[in-house]
């Protein structure tokens, strides 16, 4: 004989009774289940509300930010000159009052007025970091200068600017207008 021949199953009335405690339990489980199931369903539901709240309080917050930075930008486009305008009108009015005391006092008070302006002015645009641009004396830079004309001479050394027709300004660290100057060249020998 072989060993599985003479197997018998031990107790089986108490397998019986394990076995159907285990399918009870998971009869139980399966009552149990659709509860949980129900009460899963019922808290991804809220949870999916309170989700779409808070989705449409962050596009309703989106666009309002939206019009607030289209509306803000506007108010630039047309008063973001607002502070420089102010600076330069007092300017204008020292200018218009050297016009007017030149008809009366002559020539000397009409030169005043107009350096006293021209220092008000640069005043003005320095506390707006606007600096003209460094010129005769000063190397010639095709960043900063835009050369008129070649002079020769023995007074500078070569490529140096000798004259300056047009002030070049800054603003901060960016060219807003290059200088016009004269540059100096060697003075060719007409003999050689």
């Amino acid at each position: 004989m072989k060993a599985h021949d003479t197997f018998e199953p031990k107790n089986t009335e108490h397998s019986a009774k394990d076995g159907g405690a285990a399918d009870q339990a998971a009869a139980g489980a399966l009552e149990a289940e659709p509860l949980s199931i129900e009460e899963q369903l019922a808290a991804k539901e809220k949870e999916a509300r309170e989700n779409w709240d808070r989705f449409l309080r962050e596009r309703a917050d989106l666009e309002n930010f939206r019009k607030r930075a289209n509306r803000e930008k506007e108010e630039l486009l047309n008063y973001g000159y607002k502070s420089l305008i102010e600076e330069i009108l007092p300017v204008l009015d020292n200018l218009e009052r050297a016009l007017s005391h030149a008809s009366e006092d002559g020539l000397p008070a009409l030169v005043e007025g107009i350096r006293m302006t021209h220092g008000m002015l640069l005043t003005s645009l320095r506390k707006f970091n606007v600096t003209p641009v460094e010129a005769v004396g000063a190397t010639f830079t095709p960043a900063f200068h835009q050369a008129m004309a070649q002079v020769p001479t023995d007074e500078y050394p070569p490529n140096t600017v000798v004259e300056e027709y047009q002030k070049g300004y800054m603003l901060k660290d960016r060219l807003l207008r290059p200088a016009m100057v004269s540059v100096s060249t060697e003075i060719k020998d007409v003999n050689s």
